[in-house]
């Protein structure tokens, strides 16, 4: 499992200018409805081979000008709760504030790693500045200047450094590992409970009342698997405010463990924006999925109903369409054995390995047949083809000018594969790589 880290700090420091940096800006899920999860605010982010997570608090905070101490609290404390590294961003323009120095203490309380960060460190005059936060009383201060990059690569070094070694869960290590995700109240809990046949998670119809991720060997019926249950939050006085934060937060914790994520969606509620954006986290950790559309005994119906929610949910998981989806009722036990075999498919697809010669031998006549469109007059040639050795389906092709091959193209030669061979409900990676 990768370390997951967050970025906090009071408002207008340049978290999420500094977050944009550290994921390459585009890889941050984008929500089209203000007000759920407003703002960019996970993404995957890669030094020295290390991979992790990052999250950025700052767009979480309702309100504007007048953020309160305690919202900001809470999002500190959250930040705490759920991760392995704490970026603590301060501005060397404005030097030490109230606020700044309210967020030291309630770090320094906690037994987690924290890199001061001083950003807007941008000529020498600034470096000088940030002496002022070792007043803080967090050891060292990294001097950034998030918009143009100075200095964030010393910063990744730390970041790399400090964060928990990758681990494995040993016990387990050779069984699928199957998360239970989705927006709080779809039957996380109900479906857990349904097969290990005990009330082990608290079920109330309502939402967030599960209270941690827990992980359960199943082994009935011909399956043998680990489930990690995230329902997606801890019962809270006042859960609203944090809501969807939270359910994010432990949806990535819970899809970093997994092999294949069971998305559920209530049928009532249709494929929200919130189930598009833990369909995406899934997606971007390279995760199988399938989705269970539960509840849907409650939905009066016809003929088309069920394909025309299936299209609505595949129009909005576009380009990645090849999932499956499965129409259940975990109350009445329905379809519920059909949606495991879908998830140890699913499984089977992640690690199918496919022999070099047998690759090359399908797609080249493929390629040759529909060449790469040929770019400022240069053609593009693809000479060979192998899968390469990771734990999700990726393919390396050869060429004479990789760097020419768009989009496009990888998406027909990625349909190409799904064609011939079951990669449903896993994302496929093509790499151009220089012959």
């Amino acid at each position: 499992m990768s370390g997951i880290i967050a970025i906090v700090g009071r408002p207008n420091v340049g978290k999420s200018t500094l977050f944009n940096r550290l994921v390459g800006g585009r890889e941050a899920i984008v929500d089209q409805f203000s007000g759920v999860t407003r703002d960019r605010h996970y993404g995957k982010s890669e030094w020295n081979g290390r991979e992790f997570s990052v999250i950025d608090t700052g767009g979480y905070v309702t309100g504007s000008d007048d953020i309160f101490e305690s919202e900001i609290r809470k999002q500190v404390q959250l930040a705490i709760d759920e991760t392995d590294l704490i970026l603590f961003v301060v501005d060397v323009d404005a030097g030490i504030t109230d606020l700044d120095q309210e967020v030291a203490n309630l770090l320094r309380r906690q037994n987690k790693p924290v890199l001061l960060t001083a950003n807007k460190v941008d000529n020498s005059q600034r470096t000088l500045q940030t002496a002022e936060f070792y007043g803080l009383g967090m050891g060292e201060v990294y001097g950034i200047s998030a918009i143009s990059g100075s200095g964030t690569g010393d910063l990744l070094d730390e970041v790399v450094k400090a964060l928990p070694p990758e681990r494995s869960s040993e016990q387990n290590e050779e069984l699928p590992r199957f998360a239970v995700v989705g927006r709080p109240n779809a039957g996380k809990s109900s479906l857990i409970n349904m097969l290990t046949g005990q009330e082990r998670n608290i079920v109330t119809p309502i939402s967030g009342t599960t209270r941690d991720s827990t992980d359960i060997r199943y082994n009935a019926y011909g399956f043998d698997f680990v489930l990690v249950d995230t329902a997606g939050l801890r019962k809270k006085a006042k859960v609203h405010e944090d809501l969807e934060f939270y359910s994010v937060m432990r949806s990535v914790r819970a899809i970093e463990s997994a092999d294949v994520c069971i998305l559920m969606v209530d049928a009532a509620e249709g494929f929200h924006v919130q189930d598009v954006n833990i369909f995406g986290l899934a997606q971007k950790n390279r995760k199988g999925i399938v989705i269970v559309v539960n509840k849907w005994d409650l939905i009066e119906k016809d003929h088309t109903t069920a394909k025309q929610f299936k299209d609505n949910i595949l129009e909005r998981t576009k380009p990645f369409t090849d999932v499956e989806i499965i129409f259940s009722s975990v109350l009445n036990k329905q379809r519920v054995h059909q949606a495991l075999q879908a998830a140890v498919q699913t499984f089977e697809n992640r690690t199918r390995r496919i022999k070099t010669s047998e690759l090359n031998d399908f797609l080249l006549p493929v390629i040759q047949k529909t060449p790469p469109p040929a770019t400022k007059g240069k053609y593009i040639k693809i000479k060979y083809i192998t899968q390469l050795p990771s734990k999700f389906p990726a393919f390396a092709f050869f060429a004479n000018l990789p760097q020419y091959v768009k989009e496009p193209y990888k998406r027909f030669l990625e349909n190409k594969l799904r064609e011939r061979y079951d990669f449903k409900g896993v994302p496929v990676r093509i790499y151009m790589r220089e012959k």
